[in-house]
């Protein structure tokens, strides 16, 4: 019997997470390595249209389950929907995101399948020898990388951060199959009832999506972050920040960018008053183009820098600025 690899695609009001997009790409690669198919898991309610979407992002068959004790995520159908997807296949790895939602639900499908579970992982691999999948994963609070097997158990579950993977490409031409598959919710024990959603009026934007941050660490200062705002403006970006300047107050915690924080990929990020914290290099370092700004020129942050500037960036950003100004 085939033993596939299943992500599970999370949805929220009828919308694919860009997440579930990005795991896609990676359980192709692993699909392909075993010579298996990619299995995408939909849970939701009237949700197919989403179907197409993971069809074309390389998903061979989508399990859909579309049913009205799915419409909003509720830890126990979910949980319980999925386990019952898990007991019925026979799949080899189950990746799933480590969003707010994934950290509820993966643990508690990897009870219920009696298997193991990796939380947070940077990569993935498949060990030419034995077939097990390699799940590494910062440990220690990041100081060091952990690589992690599961021998004894199937499948082998991770979860993986946004923004780690690169999501793929759509193919237009994609052929895949969608499977519809039935859970009997009649013994379902649910004892959380959602009486309301209640959904912020405006929501900022994710740094996840920017193609430009600007990003400002302890030595930036409360003040400095204007600057950035302004910096952030001209060049088209958002703002984003290191965990010294979040716990000092300098900017909110869904800025944070790190091992704690959010791993981005934009097409440029400036690291400003940023030494360069292995904890911090996680979540920026797979960016495309990385200009860092620091008065100490032995700052780890250069060490990842396409381009440094040793100098006071309380100096050189108004500068910077006048000449974008200038430029508009």
């Amino acid at each position: 019997m085939s033993k596939d690899v299943l992500v599970f695609c999370e949805q929220r009001d009828g919308v694919l997470q860009k997440v579930s997009l990005e795991l896609l790409g990676e359980g192709k690669k692993l699909a392909n390595t075993l010579g298996q198919r990619l299995i995408a898991l939909l849970l939701g309610h009237e949700v197919e249209a989403l179907c197409p979407s993971l069809v074309s992002h390389g998903a061979d068959e989508v399990i859909l389950v579309d049913d009205a004790h799915l419409r909003d995520y509720l830890t126990e159908p979910y949980a319980m929907a999925m386990a019952d997807v898990l007991n019925e296949g026979n799949f080899e790895i189950v990746l799933i995101g480590a969003t707010a939602i994934g950290r509820d639900l993966a643990p508690r499908v990897a009870a219920r399948v009696k298997t193991g579970l990796t939380a947070d992982c940077t990569s993935l691999e498949i060990d030419p020898e034995t077939q097990d999948l390699l799940m590494t994963r910062p440990a220690f609070g990041g100081n060091i990388l952990a690589t992690i097997i599961c021998p004894q158990h199937r499948p082998q579950m991770a979860s993986i951060r946004p923004g780690v993977m690169l999501a793929p490409e759509p193919v237009a031409d994609a052929t895949g199959t969608v499977r519809r598959f039935d859970v009997d919710f009649s013994g379902l024990k649910n004892a959380v009832v959602l009486l309301e959603s209640v959904k912020a009026t405006k929501k900022a934007k994710d740094i996840t999506e920017a193609k430009i941050l600007v990003s400002g660490g302890r030595g930036t200062g409360k003040e400095g972050f204007a600057t950035l705002n302004r910096l952030a403006d001209l060049l088209g970006g958002q703002v984003s920040a290191s965990r010294a300047s979040v716990d000092a107050g300098f900017a909110d915690k869904d800025r944070q960018v790190g091992q704690t924080g959010k791993t981005v990929r934009p097409q440029l990020y400036m690291a400003c008053g940023i030494s360069g914290a292995i904890q911090h290099l996680a979540g920026m370092e797979e960016s495309e183009l990385i200009i860092a700004i620091n008065k100490n020129p032995s700052a780890p942050i250069f060490d990842v820098a396409d381009v440094g500037i040793v100098g006071d960036m309380h100096k050189i950003l108004p500068k910077l600025i006048t000449k974008l100004e200038q430029m508009a």
